[in-house]
């Protein structure tokens, strides 16, 4: 793992590894055993942190747009050319199945390379300034500038490249950056840290100080940070937004996704596609499929071929190639997500398959005629399970789409351009992905949500302009 000798994970501060007093363990979650010893940043040391960020702020804003695009590809390829040993860093860490982080640490130099060319195009237009009386002879130029330094909290479940869907727009738009990566998975983040500095971006433009509640606290309370970029739970965005203040917040919430599966689509796909983004990841992903409306004609026959197809799925070591379901991030989040099923299926929920816990690891599960009122219905679940639901009209359908406070990605199954439209017209969601799940993503395009989903948008181009602020010049002629 990224880090000092001897299995220890420091935090990085200044172009190093700095050393401190307190370590936590970091435990596998499928053999629950350590694997490293994390170096906890306290409140001095993410002080240090952010003196490193704002002596860097001038060279980073000073550093013409061509070389942060130039870095940020450098990066990339070192991540490409390392990518299967980060992902075997991922998955002991995470339970995350190997097959599933060789995904993720190869779209990462994509998101790098997407960010470089981000830094290229922060070009805003200047509307002419004559288009209204007063304007004749004013000249008007406009610029983006880099806010300065931004606080990047990131979570577990993609721990590499939601952190350089983090770092790399905000280097891309000429700022410095202080990580607070997830506790359960600080070593991708050191790891990316090290590489963009191999690749010549200067001490102190990207800090990551590993910690929990009191190391984001303190981060978050100093006022040197500018912008607070987060990805987490919907409680935690609340509670960071209530400490920003006047400060800009970039908020990658929770989702509780709805995937529409009209009588018109096409069934085969719609299986395989509700499979994968149902159980890939273990179902920890935000946008993960996790309830399935059905046409009431195709329902039954849907719900048992998927519950068919679940149990088929692979039950093991996240590092042997052929599983596809490995452990949930630890065995309370696991037992948490068994006590929701049992209790739904006690209120008159139909378990088609699953429902069991083995340690960390929840056999991927498939329900249906599940209360509205149940938490499975109404929160994020953030596991292998999915909810098979019947409704007889579109209008039904979107209605109970949208009846969950999320709001950050759905789905359409259907071959009929005007049922496209129309979903994508009334579903409430930042996304609407049709003929693919709701768990399709590419990382280029803007992506985020709404209410309990959060706010601002992510995709490298997106972020680096929410990242930096518009700054005009207007000239006025004299009138001699």
């Amino acid at each position: 793992m990224a880090g000092s000798p001897a299995g220890r994970l420091l935090p990085w501060v200044g172009g190093r590894f700095v050393e401190v007093a307190e370590f936590d363990d970091l435990v596998e979650p499928w053999a629950d055993r350590v694997v490293a010893r994390v170096g906890v940043a306290d409140p001095g040391t993410v002080a240090t942190a952010l003196d490193a960020a704002a002596a860097a702020r001038p060279q980073m804003a000073g550093m013409p747009a061509h070389e942060r695009a130039r870095l940020l590809r450098a990066a990339a390829d070192i991540v490409a050319a390392r990518a299967d040993d980060l992902a075997r860093e991922i998955t002991e860490a995470t339970g995350k199945v190997i097959s599933h982080t060789r995904r993720e640490t190869r779209r990462v130099p994509w998101t790098l390379r997407a960010s470089a060319a981000a830094a290229e195009a922060l070009l805003p237009a200047s509307p002419p300034p004559d288009a209204i009386p007063g304007g004749a002879g004013v000249i008007a130029l406009l610029a983006r500038h880099p806010v300065g330094v931004v606080a990047a909290i990131t979570p577990f479940n993609a721990p590499l490249n939601l952190v350089a869907h983090k770092v790399a727009p905000a280097l891309a738009a000429g700022n410095c950056v202080v990580v607070k990566p997830a506790p359960q998975a600080p070593a991708p983040a050191l790891r990316l840290a090290e590489i963009l500095s191999e690749a010549g971006f200067p001490p102190g433009a990207v800090n990551v100080v590993p910690g929990g509640r009191e190391t984001g606290t303190a981060l978050l309370d100093d006022p040197r940070v500018d912008l607070i970029s987060f990805t987490g739970g919907t409680a935690a965005g609340r509670q960071i937004r209530a400490a920003a203040g006047l400060r800009p917040v970039l908020l990658e919430l929770g989702g509780n996704s709805a995937n529409l599966v009209c009588a018109d689509a096409d069934i085969p796909l719609a299986l395989r596609e509700c499979l994968a983004g149902g159980f890939s990841n273990n179902g920890q992903s935000c946008n993960s499929v996790q309830r399935i409306l059905v046409h009431r004609d195709l329902h039954d026959e849907f719900a048992q071929a998927l519950a068919i197809q679940a149990a088929g799925l692979r039950l093991g070591d996240p590092m042997d190639d052929r599983t596809d379901i490995g452990p949930l991030i630890h065995q309370s989040a696991a037992a948490r997500v068994e006590t929701a099923v049992a209790g739904a299926v006690a209120k008159g929920a139909t378990l088609h398959t699953g429902g069991t816990r083995h340690g960390a690891v929840i056999a991927p599960t498939v329900l249906s005629n599940v209360g509205h009122d149940l938490p499975l219905y109404c929160d994020e679940v953030f596991a292998p399970v999915v909810l098979v639901e019947a409704f007889d009209s579109l209008g039904e359908a979107i209605d109970a789409a949208n009846s969950t406070p999320f709001a950050l990605q759905a789905a359409v199954f259907t071959s009929s351009l005007a049922t496209a439209a129309r979903c994508f017209r009334e579903l409430r969601a930042g996304s609407v992905i049709v003929n693919r799940s709701s768990n399709f993503r590419l990382d280029q395009l803007p992506y985020g949500g709404i209410a309990e989903s959060g706010s601002g948008r992510e995709g490298p181009l997106y972020a680096a302009e929410a990242m930096s602020y518009l700054k005009s010049l207007v000239m006025v002629p004299g009138e001699g």
